[in-house]
């Protein structure tokens, strides 16, 4: 039952979007809630702050691979490609300058 809550809360609230102090209000409250004891709610909100956690990791992986294949497709370049582009012309100017002083 208790992990059927915590999956139900995790799901339908959306705890990746949470900060810290609404994850641990939220988790305060359920505890209260369901008379558990200081040590199970304690319990609860440090798993709820780990979830929570994890889920936003997660969720930040997907937008940047998400970002990353759309640049690709519409063919944007990176701030790589203007690093690589940058040293080449750095490298270019060089030669020439070694060129002209000859």
């Amino acid at each position: 039952m208790f992990d059927l809550l915590k999956k139900t809360i995790l799901t339908g609230v959306g705890i990746a979007s949470m900060t810290k102090e609404k994850v641990e209000e939220l988790g305060k409250k359920i505890s209260k809630e369901s008379k558990l004891t200081a040590e199970e709610g304690k319990k609860m909100v440090n798993d709820l702050l780990k979830q929570s956690e994890k889920a936003r990791e997660d969720l930040e992986n997907q937008v940047h691979k998400l970002v990353k294949k759309s640049m690709e497709k519409l063919a944007i370049p990176t701030r790589e490609d203007f690093n690589r582009l940058e040293k080449r012309i750095k490298k270019l100017e060089n030669l020439r300058a070694e060129t002209d002083e000859e």
